[in-house]
């Protein structure tokens, strides 16, 4: 196993979605979450022992997400015990019950960092995105309050061709409202998001997006960085410029990240709806589950992904997006349908 095989395997983040329900009704939710009570969602006392069970092999970043994760009455005592296990714990709220009090609260527990989604310049295109009225009011007034208690976050953004256009404006009120970071997730059409199918973008467009935000990277004075797009490695990679041997990214489903769902099931990602384990079956032995799992070792064999994927010269740091070939044609080791890049070995397919 190369350099860059034992990166990808080493577990660097998880995410938990804590609570499924949710107060919005996201066009793109992966989870089509709802506000309603969901059974069968993991205690406090088991969500503490797959914080121990992770503990006991890594230290990765958990990520506390939903869902909205503060509908969860106990997030702060959990992220409190994460943090004491000497966890990088972060929370990615929807922004709207961040008072003044639940603001310290997020202080007090130790999360590092709050991811804050916004999905339109405008409160028109973003409340109508999140499908609530008074969504970006709402969620404006809960970061203003996270900012008082000088709480660090990032702003994250789904693309569709509805918000291409806003891309640059959102961008722009990230670095007003003093973000760290801006992330650009690429829509992947699973759960509600399957209804968007025809507001993806083109394989055209998403390669030009991803090209678009690479030149933004190199001058931002903000980290800017892409999600669910692996080809994004590749573009750096393709950079004469780019000094680095291993630029990094690159579909971390199983291969360094791992989704735990609100009842404890494991997949490689949120959008990876395939079962690799499930926490209460398996003792809460995340580590077994992690090395051991059959669906986690044929994702990190990429010599056996299918089509171009497979004999692309760019497989290693890409490897296209498991989650958009499963949602194809449930083949999560199929070619992806929105790389426009043609492997040197085409001739081989």
């Amino acid at each position: 196993m190369n350099h860059t095989e034992n990166k990808q395997t080493e577990l660097r983040l998880v995410a938990w979605e804590t609570t499924r329900r949710c107060h919005l009704k996201c066009q793109h939710c992966r989870g089509a979450s709802r506000d309603m009570e969901y059974s069968g969602e993991l205690s406090t006392e088991e969500g503490m022992k797959l914080i121990d069970s992770i503990a006991s092999f890594a230290k990765p970043i958990l990520i506390l997400t939903g869902g909205e994760p503060m509908m969860r009455p106990d997030i702060f005592q959990l992220a409190r015990y994460a943090s004491d296990k000497e966890f990088r714990v972060v929370m990615a709220p929807c922004g709207q019950m961040i008072t003044p009090e639940t603001a310290r609260k997020i202080k007090d527990s130790g999360i590092r960092r709050i991811s804050i989604s916004i999905d339109g310049a405008t409160s028109v295109s973003h409340d109508k995105f999140r499908g609530v009225a008074g969504a970006f009011e709402s969620t404006m007034e809960g970061l203003k309050n996270a900012i008082a208690e000088k709480i660090e976050f990032q702003i994250n953004t789904t693309v569709t061709r509805s918000n291409l256009s806003e891309i640059d404006r959102i961008y722009e009120l990230a670095l007003k409202l003093g973000a760290v970071a801006f992330d650009i997730f690429m829509l992947v059409p699973t759960g509600r998001g399957s209804a968007l199918k025809d507001q993806g973008l083109t394989a055209v467009e998403y390669e030009e997006t991803l090209k678009k935000v690479y030149e933004l990277q190199k001058i931002s004075p903000i980290i800017v960085k892409c999600t669910c797009a692996p080809q994004f490695a590749r573009i750096k990679a393709q950079d004469p410029g780019e000094s680095s041997k291993h630029p990094g990214g690159g579909c971390l489903g199983g291969r360094g990240f791992v989704f735990v769902s609100h009842t404890g099931i494991v997949q490689p990602c949120g959008f990876l709806d395939v079962e690799a384990g499930n926490l209460r079956n398996d003792n809460f032995d995340f580590k077994k589950i992690y090395e051991t799992s059959k669906i986690f070792q044929e994702l990190r064999n990429v010599d056996c992904y299918h089509g171009k994927c497979g004999i692309c010269e760019f497989r290693r740091i890409c490897g296209g997006c498991r989650a958009r070939a499963y949602a194809k044609d449930g083949d999560m080791l199929g070619e992806e349908n929105l790389c426009r890049y043609f492997p040197a070995r085409q001739e081989n397919i």
